[in-house]
């Protein structure tokens, strides 16, 4: 598979989105100091939340980077980091905006609803990959690791999508909608250009 599927400067840009102008977007967002915007209990728990499931994305792209899985993979995880780094800095800069904490939560989607408010574990949160599957990933080789890269990633951005859905719903910072808005269209966006790359030869 060559780069018809998966552009080397940006899959993102099929969805009109590139790491800077992500980073652009974000900043002019972050910089409306007379926003009138306070921050709910749904604002805070999305960005507490996100943050977590992207510190994993980021790790999963360590994995595989300058491995040879073949460049739409090199591509595609070069993206996902890039991109979610910038989104990590900019929900953690917030959090620690409102005098929240930016450590990992403990319980996760309390925020939306779920156990009637309770949250579950972060380790449960939809789309993380286990324990196990991170060091799958990480002793993986070759195709065989872009592969359980692309599986992975798809599901992990499966959960985000869900989430990013959830708070353009429930969240009121106008910041926080937007970000998810970005969010919910660019990992979309990625899920059926993975579906295109497990269907194809990908390795060259």
């Amino acid at each position: 598979m060559t780069s018809e599927v998966l552009p080397r400067r940006s899959v993102l840009l099929g969805a009109g989105f590139g790491a800077t102008g992500l980073a652009g977007g974000y900043l002019l967002a972050g910089s409306r100091s007379a926003e009138a915007d306070q921050p709910t209990a749904a604002d805070i728990g999305f960005c507490k939340d996100m943050s977590s499931h992207h510190v994993q994305a980021v790790a999963m792209c360590q994995r595989v980077l300058g491995g040879n899985t073949g460049d739409p993979v090199q591509a595609a995880a070069t993206e996902v980091l890039q991109t979610q780094a910038i989104e990590i800095g900019m929900m953690r800069a917030w959090l620690a905006d409102w005098g929240e904490s930016t450590n990992a939560p403990e319980l996760v989607m309390g925020w939306m609803g779920m156990n009637d408010g309770a949250g579950m574990p972060l380790a449960m949160m939809p789309g993380l990959a286990s324990d196990e599957q991170m060091r799958q990933l990480a002793l993986a080789e070759g195709t065989d690791a872009g592969r359980l890269w692309i599986e992975l990633m798809q599901a992990h951005h499966v959960g985000g999508v869900a989430m990013a859905n959830a708070a353009i719903e429930l969240a009121s910072a106008e910041k926080v909608i937007r970000l998810a808005q970005v969010q919910a269209q660019v990992q979309a966006y990625e899920i059926e250009q993975y579906d295109l790359l497990l269907a194809t030869d990908y390795s060259s």
